[in-house]
């Protein structure tokens, strides 16, 4: 099952987040299959693009729990 899911980068103390789509099974950090959007949750900015979620969403994908939370709040 596919999942889409935060991964944080940037270093300690300066959080940073890629929103990729990976296996659910498998670490996002390392092993995810493309990099959809970001999330800088300093200045609460989202970049998504929600008509290529809806794309991989069709095709067995879902959002985790904190991603739903953070997409819900943005709204």
């Amino acid at each position: 099952m596919l999942k889409i899911r935060l991964s944080r980068a940037w270093r300690k103390n300066l959080p940073f987040y890629k929103i990729v789509l990976t296996e659910a099974k498998k670490a996002p950090q390392h092993w995810y299959q493309k990099v959809l959007w970001f999330y800088n949750p300093l200045t609460k900015d989202l970049k998504i693009d929600l008509e290529e979620a809806n794309k991989y969403i069709a095709t067995w994908a879902q959002y985790s729990p904190s991603l739903k939370k953070i997409i819900e709040r943005t709204k």
